[in-house]
């Protein structure tokens, strides 16, 4: 399937993306196809882009950031943000099997337990949470800022999933199947 938008090239970057995609290219070695269809837009690639950068300069460990993320992927069906975090993750130390269960929301860790199951009730309940739901966040060992942070990881991986479902981007990380596809 081709991208819905055009993944854009050397030849073709507005010039308002040049930087951010120079900048993406030398954390990853390449540019991921996500990052070249968002670049299409200077000012959303711009959000994206910072918004990976604070929060891989968070509190909340980059482990746990990639649990989160392919919980959240797996809910919306992204095979893109499932098969690129699933590679990130494992890069943050993540066994095969703590991406697999993450992926189901799930994990050994409590606290990391906790955050999945927080996460995926963010997605599931468009953010209509209740106080009880933050308590079992405190309760598992989360301070206030890590909360907050929680809630900016699910949203930034909302954006992701919906740029690349919505523009289906091909993936270019190793594939991993969908729970729900299994």
């Amino acid at each position: 399937m081709t991208a819905r938008v055009p993944l854009v090239s050397s030849t073709d970057t507005p010039a308002g993306s040049l930087a951010l995609l120079d900048a993406v290219r030398s954390a990853f070695g390449a540019t991921p196809n996500m990052f070249r269809a968002v670049a299409n837009s200077p000012a959303a690639l711009q959000a994206m882009w910072g918004s990976f950068v604070a929060l891989g300069g968070g509190r909340i460990s980059s482990k746990l950031g990639e649990q989160i993320a392919v919980a959240v992927a797996d809910r919306n069906a992204c095979d893109y943000c499932l098969a690129a975090h699933t590679a990130l993750g494992r890069k943050a130390g993540a066994s095969s099997a703590e991406m697999s269960a993450a992926q189901a929301g799930q994990s050994a860790d409590p606290a990391t337990a906790a955050a999945l199951q927080f996460a995926l009730k963010l997605v599931e309940h468009r953010g209509q949470v209740v106080d009880t739901d933050v308590a079992a966040l405190r309760s598992a060992g989360f301070d206030d800022g890590q909360i907050v942070e929680i809630v900016a990881h699910v949203a930034l991986n909302l954006f992701t999933n919906y740029v690349n479902v919505a523009f289906a981007v091909p993936v270019d990380f190793p594939a991993v199947t969908l729970r729900s596809a299994a």
